[in-house]
Formats: C-alpha cells, structure tokens, sequence
C-alpha cells in the first residue's frame, strides 16, 4: 500500500494522548490507595490532560488531510454498525470530550465524592471520568487497529498483533511522554512512569517483531496466472499497459525497493524501541529531563517509520497485474 502520511500521523498523534491519558489515570488510582504521593490535580493532571489534548486534536487536524471532501466528514459515522472506522470517528471524540472533562474537573478542585469503598477509599468523579475514558482509550485502539485488521485481502493486516500492536505501540509512547512531563512537574512519579515505559516498549518491541516474523512466512496465494486468468506456466509481465500511471498504480503500492523497506525494518526497530529502552533507564536513573525527552522524541521518530513500513509492506493482491512499470 501507499503510505498517506495525514494516517501516519493521525494514528501516531491520538496513540500518543491515549497513552499518556492512561498514565495519568494510572497515577490517580495507585495514589488512591497510597503507593505514590498524591499531585495536584491543577499542576499535574489538568496539564497532563491538556497535554493529551493537544496530541488527540493534532491527529484529528491530520485526519482532514486524508479527506477529499472534509465537509463530508460528518458522513463518516453513519455506517457505525458495521464500519471500524464509523466506529472509530463516534469513539475519538467521546474520548476527547471525556479527556477534556477529566482535565477541566481537576482544573476546577470539582471532585464531589460520589461513592464511599468499604474500605473507606472515596471515589470522586474525577475518578469515575478517568476510568470512562480509559475504557473509551482501549476502545479507540480496538477501532484504529481493526480498520486494517478486518481487511482479509490484506494479510499483513489481518491478524490479532495488528490491534495489539497498537495498543501497545500508543501505550508506550504515552508513558515515555508521561515520564517528561513527570520530569517537569512532579519529579517523585518519573520512576513509577519510566519503568512502565519500559515495560510497555519492551513489550511493544515483542509484538512488533512478531507481527514480522508472521508477515515473513506468509506465502502468496495468487499468482500473476490467477490474476490476469491464464494458466499457462510462464507468465512475465513487461508493462503497465494502458493503466500505467493510475490510481490503483498510485495508491495500492509504495514504489520503494525491497532494499528500502529493509532499512525502515532497522531503522524502527532500533528507534522506536532499543535506543527508547537505553535512554529511559540511563533518564530513570538520573531523573534527567533532557535525557527523558530525548528518548520520546527519539522513539516517535521511529514510530512514524514504524507506521509507514506498516502500511507499505501490506501487499495490495492487484500488484500482482500492476507490479512492472515498462
């Protein structure tokens, strides 16, 4: 496929603000019953909100880039009963509407206790919002990730590890994020966010080489006999034809070299993951900023490549009658 970058970095954007949304929750419920010190919900998780925010309407800025007609795009949620992507325009902004509220509350000290735990915790609504939004969280994830994942044709796609993939991929560049803004605004919590971090990278870098050991082993099963219906043994394509040059041309196939691909495989891997992992435990260690930022921008970078070898390496069945280009 044709990588479009406005989905490059729609999906790279909106997984880095779930990420870093969960993480903020995450610190909420473990300070709820005391195993980290609790933070100021105007300082820390307003701006930690906020700072998902942006990230949530970066990616929706970038997804009118992908439309050919955006004051259209309201259309896109009609068809939520069977489309992944309906589904996923409807779940985007209840999640950023659920994100903005958690923020604003927390903002604002509104913290009505809204139930007593039988331990005596209370659970305010700042609580209740955090943890609507991270089930709204996971479900975006599920939406994103089945968009392609549903599509059979496409085998590099159609597999459980792509929507793992992106949950794990999101989560992981959120809790690096997390660990700079925890850097910058609440010191004592950057352990708790780079070891989660750490853990998440090291499981996304797991997933993600599965998922290319899968692609890997995956043989065709068309031919370019079945695709142009000859059965004669030796099939050669020399050109195009008349439909040199067109939208299937354009759109179904990345026109890079094998030797190209092969480069961006390395080049994420070490970028999105082994460089991330060295530089959040050399930052975790030290509690430095600049080391922590480095390392999340450092692994964002190789998240966009990851995601344009995702797209391209999915091999289109109508290459096999428009592969050559006399």
């Amino acid at each position: 496929m044709h990588p479009a970058f406005s989905v490059i970095f729609l999906t790279t954007f909106i997984g880095v603000g779930q990420g870093l949304f969960l993480a903020l929750v995450t610190a909420q419920i473990y300070s709820l019953f005391g195993l980290l010190p609790a933070q100021d919900g105007h300082a820390f998780y307003a701006h930690g909100s906020l700072l998902a925010l942006i990230f949530l309407v970066g990616g929706l800025i970038a997804s009118f880039f992908h439309l050919g007609h955006p004051e259209r795009a309201w259309r896109s949620a009609t068809q939520w009963r069977t489309s992944w992507l309906s589904r996923e325009v409807i779940v985007l902004p209840a999640f950023m509407g659920t994100v903005f509220l958690y923020g604003a509350c927390h903002f604002l000290g509104l913290k009505p206790v809204l139930v007593t735990l039988p331990s005596g915790t209370p659970v305010d609504a700042t609580l209740v919002l955090g943890v609507l939004g991270t089930v709204l969280a996971f479900a975006l994830f599920v939406c994103t990730g089945m968009i392609y994942a549903c599509l059979r044709f496409l085998r590099e796609w159609h597999s459980p590890l792509t929507v793992i993939n992106y949950i794990l991929l999101g989560g992981a560049s959120g809790f690096t994020l997390a660990t700079v803004f925890a850097a910058l605004a609440a010191p004592d919590l950057v352990r708790f966010f780079a070891g989660w971090a750490l853990i998440i990278t090291f499981l996304a870098l797991a997933g993600r080489v599965a998922s290319l050991i899968r692609n890997a082993r995956l043989k065709p099963t068309s031919t370019p006999q079945s695709a142009i219906g000859v059965k004669h043994p030796k099939v050669v394509q020399k050109s195009q034809g008349f439909m040199g040059g067109s939208f299937n041309t354009r759109e179904y196939f990345h026109g890079k070299t094998a030797g190209f691909l092969r480069s961006i495989k390395w080049f994420f891997l070490v970028m999105a993951f082994v460089v991330p992992l060295v530089l959040l435990s050399v930052g975790m260690a030290a509690s430095a900023a600049g080391v922590l930022s480095l390392a999340f921008l450092v692994q964002y970078t190789g998240l966009l490549a990851e995601r344009w070898f995702f797209f391209a390496q999915a091999n289109h069945p109508q290459n096999l009658y428009y592969r050559a280009v006399s």
